[in-house]
């Protein structure tokens, strides 16, 4: 956070605008959040947090916020988040610290020094990370994430203590001037730091994190969200409070003693079920969640064969969390019913030691269970393998893309046939299991029984399923995994294992070519003369050479030629410039790079020509396939096109395993969708609006089949990304006129 100095002042400074100076609000004094912490820790270290809030205090003096307020407050605020949580004294005095270091003049060694090794090892773990010099921001996040997961891998409360930082922060985001840097930290916010708060189980924590970066990053679809619950309030102010009565006066007629709450889901989670099932906000069903808390066990059953008994229960919506807790330890029961007055409402049955869990997650363990805290991270299985993850991606990139591949998808349990429980995310396969249950495993897998009966390995898992994998000695993984594995620490390992087999391939494959082409011109070549000309290639070793030539990057009589001028250089030139001249004669000429849109595509054979097919209409991020044809250029589909059945029975040496080049950001690719509207004036300027909004371009539009009420309109739309494509569909159907948006494909 940049910090200017100001007097240390209790008036606001000049130039404050009067929305910053109704901002400044008063500070928690020092016995105030003492005694706040003392109200439930009466071991609570005084002497530890009094040290600590005089310290940063001072250290933090005159400095102020983007927002006009002391920047003193902003630790004050994260220690207040913390006690709130009922945390310990060490991690309260770290929340106090946590930014002295980086913004004031103290050092580690002087908060060891005051503090002990304890506290010093937190604040270090905290600290805002320095600015790197990297290539991106994309890479500046993967490396603060990095350093993030070894800091909490020793100590959780170093995740906690971030994570309340993070929430202050994105309390007062609209303060911060330019809008692609609040963007930049609500989109770090959803992707990151809201799933870690949900995997070590503090929803709220999470809840208001996703809101507010949904504030941020969609306010129109959240505002039309927010609109449309408050319309559905309008028709039916008390609906929630009667269905809170009747399950009450249900539940207490069979002898339960309840505490039922209810409440409408949040904009972020109805808007991402509107972009998931492709419907409208009228076409939800369950927008409602009701709790009912009970005081044991036993009672959650009770509870939940009363319900089932007096309403009817939907299909598959039955979820057992207290005999299978999810990985951060949440534990309830849910259901979903046709409950009072015939409505579709969700139905959560625990105790009221689970519901403390749900909300505070980890950090309720210092409530609950004072002797046993759960500090070690290394602890969480899902810890271990985001850490596994990193020590095996090639690079940050991918150490980011396969991290959020582990912490964004709702969760599938199955078992080892010794009963062990492996958790996994929903549409993980047999890949990911054994992946799960060891690297060594997955590298070996051969084939997999689901349930004791033999299945394909791209099999999707249920939950409650037993799977037993099956190994081979010598085996190794397939290319093709990688298509259809969804657990980021499986797909890292595949690449590490494909990028080895791959190199030793072009190694071989490179010092045959090599070989054939001297052969071909009559000439002798060894290694000590591979190794003269590798600074002229910017090759490090002869097998990195090799591996060139076998790849197609280098050709191999480029190389002989360096060869055979070296060596007739070598000869003629004499003095202390002879080293210099050689190598620059080694270099090879300069090969043109082809242009067009085939620098778009990775795995195509050098020069080859591609055009993209009409029938699906691939944009990057589509999974792709290339089908060769005889004097044609390659047809780029997508992998699940419906045409690509037509050649099933082709020779396999037509199909391309292809993929996107990651630097084809800037490309521009056609994609089409297919909007159905209500009859309203502005309702098509609404769409196209939105479109421009979020950087789409519309190419072509044509209309469809129409009748009194709807009509249909057919857009062709240019963007970069799919991921572009689903924000502009997400945010038409929040359009109220548009009843439903879909890509088409032909």
């Amino acid at each position: 956070m940049e910090t200017v100095q100001q007097p240390l002042s209790t008036e606001v400074p000049a130039g404050v605008t009067p929305a910053k100076k109704s901002s400044r609000r008063k500070i928690m004094r020092q016995f105030e959040l003492v005694e706040l912490v003392r109200g439930y820790d009466g071991n609570a270290d005084e002497d530890l947090l009094n040290r600590a809030y005089v310290f940063a205090m001072k250290a933090h003096g005159s400095q102020v916020r983007a927002s006009g307020d002391l920047y003193f407050s902003h630790p004050v605020e994260v220690a207040g988040i913390l006690a709130n949580m009922r945390l310990d004294s060490a991690s309260i005095a770290t929340a106090l610290l946590h930014d002295t270091v980086e913004d004031t003049s103290a050092t580690i060694e002087e908060i060891e020094t005051l503090f002990g090794v304890d506290i010093a090892r937190l604040v270090d773990g905290v600290t805002k990370l320095t600015k790197l010099e990297l290539q991106s921001v994309e890479n500046a996040q993967a490396e603060n994430f990095r350093k993030l997961l070894l800091a909490m891998s020793d100590d959780i409360r170093v995740l906690m203590v971030k994570l309340a930082d993070r929430l202050h922060n994105m309390r007062t985001l609209q303060y911060i001037k330019k809008p692609e840097k609040r963007r930049r930290i609500a989109s770090e916010t959803q992707e990151i730091y809201a799933p870690l708060a949900e995997r070590i189980g503090m929803q709220a924590m999470k809840d208001e994190l996703d809101d507010l970066a949904f504030a941020t990053l969609w306010p129109d679809a959240r505002e039309s969200v927010l609109n449309r619950l408050g319309q559905l309030r309008k028709h039916d102010t008390d609906l929630i409070d009667r269905i809170v009565t009747e399950l009450i006066a249900t539940l207490t007629e069979a002898g339960l003693e309840v505490e039922i709450t209810g409440r409408e889901k949040s904009p972020l989670s109805i808007w991402r079920k509107m972009k998931r099932k492709n419907i409208s906000f009228e076409e939800l069903s369950d927008i409602m969640a009701f709790r009912i808390l009970v005081d044991t066990v036993p009672n959650c059953y009770a509870a939940l064969g009363v319900i089932h008994g007096h309403y009817a229960m939907v299909p598959e919506r039955f979820k057992d969390f207290i005999s299978t807790p999810k990985p951060n330890g949440y534990r309830s029961l849910h259901t979903t019913i046709f409950g009072p007055e015939q409505r579709r409402i969700e139905v959560q049955i625990r105790t009221s030691e689970m519901h403390e869990i749900s909300e505070l997650g980890v950090a309720a363990h210092w409530a609950y269970k004072q002797e046993r805290r759960l500090t070690d991270g290394r602890q969480y299985r899902w810890i271990r393998g985001l850490l596994e993850i990193l020590e095996h991606a090639a690079g940050p990139e991918e150490f980011l893309e396969n991290t959020k591949l582990e912490m964004f998808q709702d969760q599938v349990f199955c078992f080892t046939p010794k009963g062990e429980l492996i958790s996994m995310p929903r549409g993980a396969t047999p890949v990911d299991f054994a992946y799960a249950v060891h690297s060594e495993v997955g590298d070996a897998v051969v084939g997999a029984k689901v349930n004791g009966r033999l299945v394909p390995l791209r099999t999707r898992l249920d939950n409650g399923d037993q799977v037993e994998i099956i190994t081979g000695k010598g085996a190794g993984p397939s290319p093709a995994w990688e298509r259809f594995v969804v657990t980021g620490k499986a797909r890292s390992q595949i690449r590490r294992h494909l990028r080895s087999r791959q190199q030793k391939d072009y190694i071989d494959h490179g010092r045959d070519m090599l070989q054939g082409a001297a052969r071909r011109e009559r000439l002798e070549v060894g290694e000590q003369q591979l190794r003269q000309v590798l600074t002229g290639f910017e090759q490090t070793s002869v097998d990195d050479l090799l591996a060139a030539i076998g790849e197609g990057t280098l050709r191999p009589r480029v190389v002989l030629e360096a060869l055979r001028r070296s060596q007739r250089v070598a000869k003629t030139i004499e003095g202390e410039s002879a080293e210099k001249k050689i190598i620059e004669l080694r270099r090879p000429r300069p090969q043109p790079v082809p242009d067009g849109r085939e620098t778009m595509i990775s795995g195509l054979p050098s020069g080859m020509a591609i055009s993209f097919a009409g029938c699906c209409r691939p944009i990057p991020g589509d999974k792709i396939i290339g089908l060769v044809r005889t004097g044609r250029a390659v047809a780029i589909h997508k992998s699940d096109c419906a045409t690509l059945s037509r050649h099933a029975d082709d020779n396999s040496d037509r199909w391309l395993d292809l993929a996107w080049n990651a630097d084809c950001t800037e490309a521009k690719a056609v994609a089409r969708i297919r909007v159905l509207s209500r009859h309203k004036p502005g309702s098509l300027g609404l769409s196209s609006t939105t479109i421009g909004k979020h950087g789409g371009n519309i190419t072509d539009i044509r209309f469809g089949a129409k009748t009194p009420d709807v009509f249909e309109v057919i857009i062709d739309i240019e963007v970069k990304h799919t991921e572009q494509l689903d924000v502009i569909v997400a945010n038409l159907r929040a359009i109220e006129v548009v009843e439903s948006v879909e890509r088409v494909e032909g």
